[in-house]
């Protein structure tokens, strides 16, 4: 009974190893995944196995699809991906076979239309917005969309043909429908016209395209003002357009104004300004002539240049050049004189040329400062300029302010601040010494240095280098010693907030090199707290020499 009941618990146990798997051999995963023990049905809510897994993920409808719908058999093998595998092609390839282009797995509705129509080269805007599909796409079935091209002729070719005002094909119309129509318009009404080319403006604004265009050729009319205008040119007397040779480009002088005028002159190349403001021209184009009519001053304005004696401008050998000192101003004044090269400003303001160009000499006048004031350099005596070795280029020192004064001496080298600004010259440069006057803090504030007690710097030793504690200000106050960073720190760690005044520390006044811990650290407690401590002594210099950084 024994050997029986063994028997049969190695034939169930050997069941699985012998059964054959209706998925074949290539399926390796758990059945445990898919099957329970309560049977071969597949339980979805209890389903393991993750199908995103594959290379084709359950989205929107095809997560609540039976498996037993795709895959035809139990192997699950060589199931195709594409949408065409199971789905008919209702537009019979008219779209191609990327399905996903219109739409997604949730339901077959297409929301983008207008989108993929732009995809595609046709923008549904305008009049084609509200346009059902099947008023373009007219084939044996609503849902087959064969491409019908891009061209608006391929829709429109029968209102091109049917078109009389004016005649389309008569006239050999572009059959580019865009080159006179716009896609934006809800009609083919001629405010769409796109004449941009050649701009309908005022005497142009003409609504009759006959009056321009021979309804017979709309495609070889010239864009040249010349070529209809021929008439109008011939015909002008005032001025006589033909005799003084002028130029056949019409919109030169005119603008599309009817009847040509205002004509507007296009005279930028000689401005027509103030003096110059003539309405006649034949003032300057003498008998008709527009072609030679110079545009130097000289040419027209030589009888003026000779005949000025104030100042003679053919002694002085001016240059012949007028626009160097005139305007176009009536009458040559105020005639403004270009004497950038030599600015004519406060002291220099002199309005007769003479001052300076001795003799109607103009070509010759130094520019340089002393050629001019070398009498006002060597009688200066406050300071004396020549004692001091001043330089003799005015400028440094001196605007060209009448007197001299102010003078705005360029002091940068020694910033004349605060307790430096001093008016007096001789309360630095001893002597009238202006060479080798120091500019070393020490070498002119000694005795400030070693008469100073509060603190004693000279007992303290304190660096001679006034700048750092001290700026410009007079009194020396407020003055910023940085006592942390080059002796003590006082002012952070432990000592912040500790002390009052300097004699805290420092009790002999007369010797800040002097300075004692013990005042406030008692034998008591530095005793109880060095206790052990090799060396210890209780003394100010042993503690600084210990704790330089407390």
């Amino acid at each position: 009974m024994y050997r029986l009941s063994f028997t049969i618990v190695l034939l169930l146990a050997m069941t699985p190893l012998l059964a054959q798997s209706p998925h074949g051999n290539d399926l390796k995963i758990d059945c445990g995944q898919c099957h329970n023990p309560n049977g071969w049905e597949i339980d979805y809510a209890t389903l393991q196995f993750d199908h995103n897994t594959t290379n084709f993920e359950l989205e929107g409808s095809h997560s609540t699809t039976d498996c037993k719908a795709c895959h035809t058999d139990l192997t699950f093998k060589n199931t195709t991906t594409d949408c065409m595998s199971c789905h008919l092609d209702v537009h019979s390839q008219s779209v191609g076979n990327d399905c996903m282009r219109c739409h997604n797995s949730e339901s077959w509705l297409v929301f983008n239309i207008p989108e993929l129509h732009e995809q595609n080269g046709f923008p549904l805007i305008g009049a084609h917005t509200n346009l059902s599909c099947i008023e373009c796409h007219s084939n044996e079935s609503s849902l087959i969309f064969n491409p019908i091209g891009n061209e608006c002729i391929e829709c429109h070719r029968d209102d091109y043909m049917a078109t009389t005002n004016p005649n389309h094909p008569l006239s050999g119309f572009s059959t580019d429908c865009l080159e006179c129509h716009s896609p934006l318009s809800m009609g083919w009404d001629s405010g769409g016209i796109n004449h941009d080319f050649f701009p309908l403006t005022q005497g142009h604004d003409i609504q009759d395209c006959s009056r321009c265009h021979d309804v017979t050729n709309f495609s070889n009319i010239s864009d040249d003002c010349f070529s209809c205008h021929m008439d109008d040119y011939a015909q002008t007397t005032n001025p006589n357009h033909q005799a003084a040779n002028f130029s056949t480009d019409c919109n030169e002088c005119h603008t599309t104004a009817p009847g040509w005028m205002p004509a507007i002159l296009n005279h930028d190349f000689f401005p027509l300004t103030m003096g110059h403001d003539i309405q006649d021209c034949n003032e300057c184009h003498i008998n008709g002539n527009f072609n030679n009519t110079p545009t130097d001053c000289f040419a027209c304005h030589s009888d003026d240049y000779n005949a000025t004696s104030d100042p003679d401008h053919q002694a002085a050998n001016f240059p012949t050049d007028c626009v160097l000192c005139h305007t176009t101003s009536p009458g040559w004044m105020p005639a403004t004189v270009n004497h950038g090269f030599f600015p004519l400003t406060l002291g220099h303001d002199i309005q007769d040329c003479n001052e300076c160009h001795i003799n109607g000499n103009f070509t010759n006048t130094p520019t340089d400062c002393f050629a001019c004031h070398a009498d006002d350099y060597n009688a200066t005596t406050n300071p004396d300029h020549q004692a001091a070795n001043f330089p003799t280029d005015c400028a440094s020192c001196h605007s060209t302010n009448p007197g001299w004064m102010p003078a705005v001496l360029n002091h940068d080298f020694f910033p004349l601040t605060l307790g430096h600004d001093i008016q007096e010259c001789a309360s630095c440069h001893i002597n009238g010494n202006y060479t080798t006057t120091p500019t070393d803090c020490f070498a002119c504030h000694m005795d400030d240095y070693n008469a100073t007690t509060n603190p004693n710097h000279s007992a303290a030793q304190f660096p001679t280098d006034c700048v750092t504690c001290h700026t410009t200000n007079p009194g020396w106050m407020p003055a910023t010693f940085d006592h942390d960073s080059m002796y003590f720190p006082i002012y952070s760690g432990q000592h912040e907030g500790e002390w009052n005044q300097c004699i805290d520390c420092h009790i002999n006044t007369s010797n800040y090199a002097v300075f004692t811990c013990v005042t406030c650290h008692t034998q008591i407690d530095m005793d109880d707290e060095h206790e052990g401590v090799s060396g210890y002594v209780y003394q100010s210099n042993a503690c600084f020499a210990c704790h330089p950084n407390p």
